[in-house]
């Protein structure tokens, strides 16, 4: 679709000119807790060919959109938010600093629901808001306001393509909103047809947190779910408590008392996973999805940077998908585009030549497969090929002893494995991988002296390789920006900097193997 059409529609579905707001997705740093600005669609930077040319200038029209000044006048009058149905308490300066620092479990909620317009569509709105932002600077809330339209945009990315339904089986999925600032806030969802009777369109309910946390939030919606269907006051009270909560540190359990009518008071636990670097994924959807085999050539061209879309109907598999591959790259950081439900309206960004990891829904592949040089995979239970489009080299990327080890090290997972269970097997598989691979980083960062920055020897690195098939590999994993950035980092600390982390660890541990071994051999 043109520029023009596209920010038409965006009008008329969101009541806005423009925003500063930049609505894009980024991965968890799992290398070390670092949030890292993904290019997020800057494509200022970006050299495109001839034939490239065309796609960026109708991205970028679409985009500006998002991100043109801020302005003064409104398209259309936007209906004012639903007050709480109780009146939330105003934050005092501890308390938004104790959330600030990550201590509070979310943000707020917000109920989006899809009222018909006069036009006969079905339009999400934000319906019910809670805590109701007070003590807000004018222009601190008309931010507020255009940061609740992109939720909108992500809870219903189907646009007003709906209809009353008398049957909708509930889902949860996940997105982050990156802004202009580099800040990042997570919005986890759950859509669900609210309680009644006769058709009648389903609603989503999205907490915006700065915690990642998939598991966690996903029973909280539990409770969420069930309160609802009793009555939306009673979701007040638990989310009340909830936010009063401090966030449990890793392992820890947190216990929350909640009222329901015809039950009494109930104690509800929320256990924050033991692995914190893995809490916001659940492997268990990648691997009912994909073979082992499938898994390993997703992985293989993540590795290289490449364009993916994933393919499937449900929401909640491309949102697991996508955050799980993305969790196979640690302790490297996707640095590119990342969007795990590409809104219909935004459906242009598969033309962008830059590297990305995109989710869109199967009623839009056929928009999706026109395009070349990417890799298109089918999440969905009755497809017919995984790989609907491919460039054709993904099994010759990895080391062929290496694949197999990766291939030998997933056998082990039970097939009724619990989440924790899986993710240990799943890091155990991969994590291996850079360790073998790239693990003998730290001896080739040279420093001329004391407080100096140092410098990678990467030809030196490279070619103190003994494999063949691995120094390939490496010598061109060497040019994606997940690795330089991964460098620049080491070359910015000191080299007394204590080096801490799982991968560090792994590391520590094969060369104490290795050299074993020679001993041995002597």
């Amino acid at each position: 679709m043109s520029g023009d059409e596209v920010q038409r529609r965006i009008r008329k579905t969101h009541g806005l000119k423009h925003t500063k707001q930049r609505w894009s997705e980024q991965p968890q740093s799992a290398a070390n807790g670092k949030e890292k600005d993904a290019l997020s669609f800057d494509l200022s930077t970006v050299q495109p060919s001839e034939g490239e040319r065309g796609a960026i200038k109708r991205l970028s029209t679409m985009w500006s959109s998002f991100r043109g000044k801020h302005d003064k006048d409104r398209v259309m009058k936007e209906p004012p938010l639903q007050e709480s149905l109780e009146p939330a308490p105003v934050d005092t300066p501890a308390k938004e600093q104790r959330y600030m620092s990550g201590q509070y479990f979310f943000e707020y909620l917000v109920v989006v629901s899809l009222k018909k317009s006069k036009e006969g569509a079905y339009e999400p709105q934000i319906t019910y808001q809670f805590p109701k932002r007070d003590g807000m600077v004018r222009f601190q809330r008309e931010e507020e306001e255009k940061t609740l339209k992109a939720i909108t945009l992500f809870c219903f990315p189907e646009g007003i393509n709906w209809a009353p339904l008398t049957e909708y089986h509930s889902e949860t999925f996940s997105f982050v909103l990156t802004e202009i600032d580099g800040s990042r806030r997570n919005g986890y969802c759950r859509r669900l047809l609210p309680h009644g009777n006769g058709a009648r369109p389903p609603e989503a309910y999205c907490i915006i947190s700065r915690l990642a946390c998939f598991g966690l939030f996903s029973k909280i919606f539990d409770e969420v779910e069930k309160r609802r269907q009793i009555s939306m006051a009673m979701i007040y009270p638990f989310m009340q408590s909830l936010r009063e909560a401090a966030f449990p540190a890793p392992g820890n359990t947190v216990k929350i008392k909640s009222f329901i009518p015809d039950k009494g008071t109930e104690i509800i636990s929320l256990t924050r996973p033991l692995d914190s670097w893995l809490e916001h994924v659940d492997f268990r959807t990648l691997f009912r999805c994909l073979t082992d085999e499938e898994v390993l050539l997703v992985f293989a061209a993540a590795v290289m940077e490449r364009r993916i879309v994933f393919i499937a109907e449900e929401l909640s598999t491309l949102s697991q998908v996508i955050h799980a591959v993305v969790a196979l790259l640690y302790p490297f950081t996707w640095q590119h585009t990342f969007i795990s439900i590409v809104p219909e309206i935004l459906i242009d960004v598969v033309m962008a030549p830059t590297p990305y990891l995109l989710g869109v829904q199967k009623r839009l592949l056929e928009q999706v497969t026109d395009q070349s040089d990417l890799l298109v995979v089918d999440l969905s239970e009755d497809k017919g090929d995984t790989f609907l489009v491919r460039s054709g080299d993904e099994k010759s990327i990895l080391p062929p002893k290496l694949q197999d080890e990766i291939l030998q090290a997933l056998r082990n997972r039970k097939e009724e494995a619990t989440v924790e269970e899986l993710n240990t097997v799943v890091s155990e598989a991969f994590l291996p991988f850079f360790v073998k691979t790239v693990g003998h980083f730290a001896s080739y960062v040279t420093r001329k002296g004391r407080g100096q920055p140092g410098v990678f020897q990467s030809r030196a690195f490279y070619k103190a390789i003994e494999s063949k098939t691995t120094r390939h590999f490496v010598k061109k994993f060497l040019q994606t920006q997940m690795f330089d950035l991964f460098i620049q980092e080491l070359e910015q600390q000191q080299p007394a900097s204590p080096q801490q982390g799982i991968f560090h660890k792994k590391i520590v541990e094969y060369q104490e193997k290795k050299k074993k071994e020679k001993a041995k051999k002597r």
